[in-house]
């Protein structure tokens, strides 16, 4: 019977924690597809701008982050940068690192 009754409160809870996380996920979606504009379909840029398929969340967030401190300079990432909090700017990194494909050179 404990068994069980465990067993129900584990489903129960991991039920609640997806379904708050789901719409962060779907926020930090939102936030990331204006990258796209810029840095292509995807994450892989055909013109100027760096490719962003391919990098892991950690170094797209530590970019960020130099970005929004003036640590990095650009034309214009480090504007975006300053819009969005260090929560929003590390979801934002784990919508666009999640890809696997490689950078292509």
């Amino acid at each position: 019977m404990q068994k069980h009754v465990l067993a129900s409160v584990l489903l129960v809870v991991a039920g609640v924690s997806t379904a708050v996380a789901a719409p962060n996920d779907i926020k930090a979606r939102g936030w990331a597809a204006g990258c796209f504009a810029c840095h292509g379909p995807d994450g892989h840029s055909e013109g100027g701008m760096p490719t962003l398929a391919g990098r892991s969340a950690e170094f797209i967030y530590q970019a960020l982050i130099d970005f929004k401190s003036g640590r990095r300079v650009a034309t214009i990432m480090d504007r975006h940068a300053k819009g969005y909090s260090n929560e929003q700017l590390r979801r934002i990194a784990e919508v666009l690192g999640a890809t696997n494909d490689p950078v292509k050179k």
